[in-house]
């Protein structure tokens, strides 16, 4: 059978663009991928970032929700270690109350940021530690069933609870959602090399409960379909500089083509750049599909996820196109 698609999306901040122009791009790539056949159209927390917009994903989602009527909307991820878990239950339960049934909570116990910005969003001068995060959880998830001892009742989360997911780039993660009988998200377009590792992780830790009776799992890929093998690599390497120039501290917007063209690269940008690349899915109408296959194939997941970030709007709509026609997705829809 086939497996659903669906759309993680970054907000990117192009540059010679504006933070606004991002956010509508935002709304219009989730109305199109809609009436394209994706599944669910998540939104990713970063901060201090000023090539991402998507610091605010309750906000965002508000408003992506209200733009749509079919797809499930959701944060992939809300960092928990940056928020108090009441707060958290409070914007979510206030989404899944406004659109029952179509809300997600992506949940990641990563910061999202560089240490300073953390701590800025935590008010504290302690050090930053992800190791109550099974706490945080647990915290979280009883604000929306009524098991909290704290006496505090979350309005309007209490009865409102959204699917929850685990997020992750590494095992911890995954081990955590197979215990708890979660469903979890792999970031394979941020660490691809521990992909096989934490499915295996989740595989073997599941223990069913009264959310899944068996594992559910999905990855997020990078993914760049075009015309050609040579105009996808053309797409897709601005955004390996721009990762490139956030490893040596300096993030800025999405480069252009031709600021990527123009940059001073060394022997070691370009083997940085390669190796990138060389994880994503990148290329025309064939070569995508083909390696497409090959990944779904090798990680066995039960949905697809695809980030796609390129410094043209009208590109990146036309991949995910192009991307939504080799998987069939309208005539799903429509059968």
């Amino acid at each position: 059978m086939p497996i659903p698609y669906s759309v993680l999306d970054l907000a990117p901040v192009a540059s010679g663009s504006t933070e606004t122009a991002a956010l509508r791009n935002s709304l219009d790539l989730a109305r199109t991928t809609e009436r394209q056949g994706y599944h669910r159209y998540w939104v990713a927390e970063h901060h201090n970032m000023p090539g991402i917009a998507s610091s605010a994903p309750a906000v965002l989602l508000a408003h992506i929700a209200m733009a749509t009527s079919t797809l499930r909307v959701g944060s992939g991820g809300v960092m928990l270690p940056n928020h108090p878990p009441l707060v958290v239950a409070e914007q979510f339960g206030t989404l899944e109350a406004l659109h029952p049934g179509r809300i997600d909570l992506g949940i990641g116990r990563a910061p999202g940021t560089d240490q300073v910005t953390a701590q800025a969003l935590r008010r504290s001068s302690g050090p930053l530690s992800a190791d109550d995060f099974p706490e945080q959880l647990t915290e979280l998830v009883d604000y929306f069933t009524g098991r909290n001892s704290r006496g505090v009742t979350a309005v309007p989360a209490l009865g409102n609870q959204p699917a929850v997911w685990l997020l992750g780039s590494s095992g911890y993660s995954a081990q955590v959602a197979g215990l708890l009988g979660l469903p979890f998200a792999f970031a394979h377009h941020f660490s691809a090399e521990n992909t096989l590792p934490a499915l295996a992780l989740y595989r073997d830790r599941f223990r069913p409960s009264a959310v899944l009776s068996e594992p559910y799992a999905m990855i997020a890929a990078s993914v760049v379909c075009a015309a050609d093998d040579e105009t996808a690599r053309a797409l897709a390497e601005p955004a390996a500089l721009q990762f490139l120039q956030l490893r040596k501290g300096s993030p800025g917007r999405l480069p252009s083509p031709a600021e990527t063209a123009a940059y001073e690269y060394t022997d070691l940008d370009r083997l940085f750049i390669d190796e990138r690349l060389e994880s994503q899915v990148i290329g025309g109408p064939e070569t995508v599909r083909a390696k497409l296959a090959e990944l779904l194939a090798e990680t066995g997941v039960q949905e697809l996820m695809i980030t796609t970030n390129v410094h043209d709007h009208a590109d990146r709509l036309r991949s995910y196109e192009r991307v939504a026609e080799i998987a069939g997705l309208a005539a799903r829809v429509a059968a």
